[in-house]
């Protein structure tokens, strides 16, 4: 298997939704031959990084996305620290400065790197999960004849108004907190970042999970408190920025197929997909809900909609249960085999 380490291509200047970058990067990782033609690309989801193997619970070899059978391109959001984003660029659009950048931003962006950098010619299929599934969503909306198939795991071809409004609140906590100073701190924002967790936590799971999760009944946590100051408020201190965290949730909030093209239209936009669609929503997501799912299938000339059966919500999709990760990865090789 012929994985590389992770790589950065720089764009130089690059327009996006909120202004322009003067030197764009894309951060990204391949894994197989390079002369493969079957060719998939994984982009992360919020909270994702290529740096911890966030997208190698469905790529690796024996597993559903197989570097012996496919050219796989994972690729970092704008964004998430790896990728251009508030923390890593310089003045002027350093920090709080730092553009809006939109899902049509990150495919174009990706779609430089496939194409004026590694030869790609053709997608075989997008993969994604949450925000890498609107990701998913979005590729065969702007470069409709570049992508055969594509999979959309816990997500949604637009953000909801319910969804949207969920995201007010760990963005207020964070905006609102005292060490945040409008993006213009000087060391990091712990009651921020700390509060941004906690209101975050629980919508990533199912109500039932809370009842029959090993993690709480076991002891790994012994209360609950625990499990949200190690699992949520840890983790974002530990990896994250709190500019970056910002910045990403604003493409979560603004996401939406129809605005690339179809001037708000969303069935237009869903009808207008030529790529054949696999859409696989969690029974128990709160944010991302299977009907909603249900209804944009109904829209797409070829798609199939596969339910995914679990308790643990919308964490389902990203790796975190691995009957639920056997259960994607079943589908998705029923889907990529299919003619």
């Amino acid at each position: 298997m012929q994985t590389t380490a992770i790589q950065y291509y720089h764009h130089g200047r690059f327009k996006v939704a909120g202004g322009v970058l003067p030197d764009a990067v894309t951060a990204y990782q391949t894994y197989g031959d390079p002369n493969n033609e079957k060719v998939i690309v994984f982009p992360t989801c919020y909270g994702a990084k290529l740096a911890l193997g966030s997208q190698e619970y469905l790529v690796g070899e024996g597993k559903v996305l197989d570097p012996n059978k496919y050219f796989i391109v994972t690729f970092a959001l704008f964004c998430n620290g790896e990728s251009s984003s508030p923390s890593n660029t310089p003045a002027p659009y350093n920090g709080a400065y730092f553009p809006f950048v939109s899902y049509e931003d990150n495919i174009r962006a990706q779609h430089a790197v496939l194409t004026k950098h590694l030869a790609v010619r053709k997608v075989f299929c997008v993969v994604g999960f949450s925000m890498g599934g609107q990701q998913a969503y979005h590729w065969p909306v702007v470069f409709p004849d570049f992508v055969e198939r594509f999979v959309a795991i816990c997500t949604s071809a637009r953000t909801s108004p319910h969804n949207q409004c969920f995201l007010e609140g760990p963005k207020a906590a964070m905006l609102a907190s005292k060490d945040f100073d409008d993006g213009h701190y000087k060391s990091t924002p712990q009651h921020g970042i700390r509060a941004f967790g906690r209101v975050y936590c629980a919508w990533a799971y199912g109500q039932t999970w809370f009842r029959e999760d090993k993690h709480l009944m076991n002891g790994e946590y012994p209360d609950l408190n625990s499990f949200i100051r190690e699992r949520w408020e840890g983790r974002y201190i530990e990896f994250w920025d709190a500019n970056d965290m910002i910045a990403l949730l604003k493409t979560w909030q603004n996401g939406d197929i129809s605005i690339v093209r179809d001037e708000g239209d969303y069935e237009k936009a869903l009808k207008s997909i030529k790529a054949k669609g696999l859409i696989m929503p969690s029974k128990t997501d709160l944010y991302f809900p299977p009907e909603d799912s249900a209804i944009e299938v109904s829209y797409l000339k070829d798609a199939k909609l596969h339910v995914i059966p679990t308790v643990w919500g919308h964490v389902a999709g990203g790796g975190a249960n691995p009957p639920d990760v056997a259960f994607i990865s079943e589908k998705i090789q029923e889907f990529l085999k299919a003619p």
